[in-house]
């Protein structure tokens, strides 16, 4: 018995043919990677964006396309805005079709399907008007150009649209391959091409990716170019529009602010009974009050009180106060025309009685109403500046209050505005549970460090609003064991008067920075947290400490005659 082993020819032969289709599979594969690696895909796309006339911005796709008018591009508001910056320039209400755009020196006026539009109170022509269209509202690219510089190109073989923001600068480059160079969908030569650009013909260059240029040709689609492809050429360079100079507000340079509030009530204030204020440079007296939510305002100016407030030397920033309803103020807030209105009134009262500035003290304002606030001093702060006056706006410190801190945008605000004052007073206010200081030193810089740091609102914008004023708290045992407060406010003078007729010895209280004061009358405990020189001292140190504009005073009538030779030297010897 014996196993017959097969030929060995055979053996040999099945490893030749191993070996053959083993080359030949690496044949094809290196032939496969050479075709991937070396052969382009020549087959040329055309991108579906999902508009008619898609809007290009940095080569990336917006999120809503343009309309074409009369030759004319409109661009969608929400595209604009986003363009433009946080701060939304562009101004849509529904109610009404009113659409503002604002700038620093100017505000135009246009309604949807009109014609009609104003800028800065004078006709402006439009040769398109602003349209909506399934709920997106479009406006026409002549007044955005004008106003913030943006340049809108339209590829009319493809539609689209190319926005270039105002100061932009770009990469240009030549297309270099004779027979022209493509732009794909990635960054390989296999996938497709979205454009094929002509020798010579130029590309905007937005950046680079995975070793490619990310580019946008000259019909407006955006892709991958093989850096080899492309020759740089110049940097464009997007032209700003002209501004306008400027405007100064305070017009005496190395000079504080030195300002006091006039409270005016009933009886208008007796100037020759009001003495010598010295180094105050302002007066804003409490003149004008918004009185219904179709934005009338009533006004209760003295033109004496200007003339004496001018013999002195004084500019008069008149104050315009919401009347603390919030009712009457969203009402007011919330139209275009409504606003336009107290603009209108403002600067007539302006002209009528020879004021040099508006200080807006809008207080217990709901917090939904926040941004038309801003809306509303945006729109108001170039048209009083064309009228050379001041704008400032009263603001309390940070708080969780509802009505009386959130909803100030206090750095929208404070772009917007010339000066802020931070009303840095009331921290322990009228109705406090506890009795303690109106204004404890810490709580004044915290209140003011917190703006600067937390809101960006330039130091030399902001005015540290000081009081003038303290209260008197009463500490009442109740049946329970507890204790009742109660308070009072009381000006300097009164203050002095009670430390005199008692006798007492103010002592300096650590924690608030200030004389403090206590005694008992009809078994109740009394407290005082004074105001005097050296709280008002420490006061005018934090505003030097942080490079402010100066201080504001809660309100004249509180004062001690001494007291404007106290601020008026702090203020100069730092």
């Amino acid at each position: 018995m014996y196993t017959r082993m097969p030929p060995r020819r055979r053996r040999r032969r099945t490893g030749r043919y191993f070996a053959f289709f083993f080359m030949v599979g690496m044949l094809l594969a290196v032939c496969w990677f050479g075709y991937l690696k070396f052969i382009p895909n020549g087959q040329l796309i055309f991108p579906q964006y999902g508009f008619q006339h898609p809007i290009m911005v940095q080569g990336e796709t917006a999120s809503e396309g343009a309309l074409l008018e009369n030759e004319e591009i409109l661009l969608p508001i929400d595209v604009l805005n986003t363009v433009l910056g946080p701060d939304k320039p562009i101004y849509y209400e529904e109610a009404t079709g009113s659409i503002v755009m604002t700038t620093a020196s100017k505000v135009l006026h246009l309604r949807t399907e009109s014609l009609t539009a104003t800028i800065n109170q004078k006709p402006y022509k439009l040769t398109v008007a602003a349209e909506k269209k399934d709920g997106i509202v479009y406006v026409p690219i002549t007044p955005v150009q004008e106003l913030y510089g943006v340049k809108a190109e339209y590829a009319e073989h493809t539609g689209v649209v190319t926005l270039l923001l105002a100061g932009q600068s770009v990469q240009l480059a030549e297309a270099g391959k004779t027979k022209g160079s493509a732009i794909r969908t990635g960054p390989s030569i296999r996938k497709p091409m979205v454009e094929k650009v002509p020798q010579g013909e130029t590309v905007r260059i937005w950046g680079e990716k995975q070793g490619w240029l990310y580019v946008q040709g000259p019909d407006g689609h955006p892709g991958y170019m093989a850096k080899p492809d492309a020759v740089l050429t110049r940097i464009e360079q997007v032209a700003a529009p002209q501004k306008d100079k400027p405007f100064v507000a305070w017009k005496t340079a190395g000079k504080p602010i030195n300002l006091t509030w006039e409270a005016v009530y009933d009886v208008k204030p007796d100037p020759n009974k009001i003495g010598k204020l010295e180094g105050v440079n302002v007066v804003s007296p409490t003149w004008f009050e918004l009185q219904d939510g179709k934005g009338t305002i009533k006004g209760k100016a003295d033109p004496a009180y200007v003339r004496w407030a001018h013999s002195q030397g004084m500019q008069v920033w008149a104050l315009f106060s919401n009347g603390f309803e919030p009712a009457r103020t969203t009402a007011a807030l919330a139209n275009a025309d409504t606003r336009f209105s107290m603009i209108q009134q403002l600067i007539a009262f302006a002209q009528l009685y020879d004021l040099q500035g508006i200080n807006i003290d809008f207080e217990n304002v709901a917090t939904a109403d926040k941004a038309n606030l801003v809306q509303f001093v945006k729109e108001l702060t170039p048209l009083l500046h064309e009228q050379g006056l001041v704008v400032s706006i009263d603001v309390t410190p940070k708080s969780t209050s509802e009505m009386w801190s959130l909803f100030l945008d206090r750095k929208a605000l404070g772009k917007a505005v010339d000066y802020m004052m931070v009303m840095a007073y009331d921290e322990h206010w009228a109705s406090s549970p506890t009795s303690g200081s109106v204004a404890s030193l810490s709580w004044t810089e915290q209140s003011l460090a917190r703006i600067i740091q937390e809101d960006e609102v330039p130091p030399d914008k902001l005015i540290l609003s000081m009081p003038l004023y303290t209260r008197i708290w009463t500490e009442v045992k109740d049946a329970k064991g507890g204790i009742k407060v109660s308070s009072k406010p009381a000006g300097m003078d009164k203050v002095k008067n009670i430390i005199a007729d008692k006798k007492l010895k103010p002592v300096f209280n650590e924690e608030t920075g200030q004389n403090y004061v206590e005694y008992t009358e009809n078994g109740s405990l009394n407290r005082i947290w004074i105001e005097d020189d050296t709280s008002i001292k420490a006061r005018i140190a934090i505003a030097h400490k942080y490079g402010i504009a100066g201080v504001a005073t809660w309100q004249r009538n509180f004062q001690t005659q001494s007291i404007w030779n106290t601020i008026n030297q702090a203020l100069h010897n730092p």
